[in-house]
């Protein structure tokens, strides 16, 4: 299913697959002329990759932003367009979040691919730290699934969540420390940030990749512990309001 799904979003193009490789190549060079050539800006920090530092950041941290947003964003439909597995045919419906985050996960690859490949062009020393990267985005996937199911459940029953959840998202894009980096903001407000579930993910996601430096093993404890309960909370959830799906459908 992930498979089709991902084969689906491209099918009757003349590109194909390719395009999920050449769309994350033109953001980056649009980032990269717009960011390091027209406005000259950066994120603060002290690192070696000359003028496309702000672009390359920027670029990383839109990766778990896409993740998140991708799957959080139709959740909400999940069970509403596939009605046919809840009427007509015994189906676990609990996987069909695993699909999105599947073809999602996909598309994430590819543009951690990418972006390592413009590092390496410009220069950067790729560091093993590289590494960490799974064990860095393995709680932010258990969160987005616990979400998944909680956004499924209730999209069955409340359709206005839509109209919510596309708010929410806006809101997450510019709450998060992706157009500029946490240190920017007064030490009075900066832990307000990281009540963003993205915003510590984000920063552990650059510190791998770009600098080189070790997760923050006690940070990354807690949000693993935050990150199973969420997930079993939204499969409990799931599977006690699941029995009325067929009912409202």
């Amino acid at each position: 299913m992930t498979k089709r799904e991902v084969i689906g979003r491209y099918r009757g193009s003349y590109l194909g697959l390719l395009w999920s490789f050449v769309n994350p190549v033109l953001m980056l060079l649009i980032y990269t002329f717009v960011f390091s050539v027209v406005f000259k800006v950066r994120l603060g920090q002290d690192v070696s990759i000359n003028k496309f530092d702000f672009a390359v950041q920027l670029f990383a941290g839109l990766i778990i932003f896409n993740l998140f947003s991708e799957c959080i964003s139709r959740a909400h439909s999940l069970i509403l367009v596939n009605v046919n597995y809840v009427k007509k045919m015994i189906f676990p419906l609990e996987i069909l979040p695993w699909v999105i985050l599947g073809s999602a996960l996909f598309h994430a690859g590819i543009s951690v691919l990418v972006l390592l490949m413009f590092l390496v062009l410009i220069g950067h020393t790729i560091s093993w730290t590289l590494l960490c990267l799974p064990v860095v985005m393995l709680p932010l996937l258990l969160m987005v699934m616990g979400l998944s199911w909680l956004l499924a459940s209730v999209g069955v029953f409340v359709r206005d969540i839509a109209q919510f959840i596309g708010m929410m998202l806006t809101a997450l894009l510019f709450l998060s420390p992706i157009f500029y980096p946490a240190s920017a903001l007064p030490e009075s407000v900066r832990g307000y940030l990281f009540l963003n579930p993205l915003t510590f993910i984000i920063e552990q996601t650059r510190a791998v990749i770009l600098y080189g430096q070790l997760p923050d093993w006690h940070g990354l404890i807690i949000y693993y512990a935050v990150a199973v309960l969420v997930a079993w909370a939204g499969l409990f959830w799931f599977e006690k309001t699941r029995k009325g799906f067929a009912d409202v459908l």
